[in-house]
């Protein structure tokens, strides 16, 4: 179903509307393999994350919403971009894409 991601650099992880992990991409399993990586598929995103986290897991699932932060962590700074997915017009999840930001972004203006 989601193999087109499979080899995109970027983490994929896909949650279903309850926050049951469905999917994790080969960048996804390498990133969080300390965490059990593939093992995760089938477990519970609020299992993962912190109270202040869930809230905001259980935020976007209720309003259907997007969520774009960046955070810093071991020294890598990433940009996590969660949005809600679809089927038939119903709200089936939350998909999260994040991208490793290089040390030397820049800003480009147009």
């Amino acid at each position: 179903m989601f193999n087109y991601f499979e080899e995109v650099e970027n983490p994929v992880t896909v949650c279903d509307a309850n926050g049951i992990i469905l999917y994790m991409n080969a960048a996804s399993r390498q990133m969080l393999n300390k965490y059990g990586g593939q093992n995760l598929i089938g477990k519970s995103l609020y299992d993962c994350h912190n109270e202040n986290s869930n809230r905001i897991i259980r935020e976007l699932l209720e309003h259907k919403k997007s969520n774009t932060y960046m955070v810093e962590k071991e020294g890598k700074r990433k940009l996590v971009h969660q949005t809600p997915w679809f089927e038939n017009g119903r709200l089936a999840g939350l998909i999260e894409i994040i991208t490793f930001l290089p040390e030397d972004l820049k800003e480009v203006k147009r």
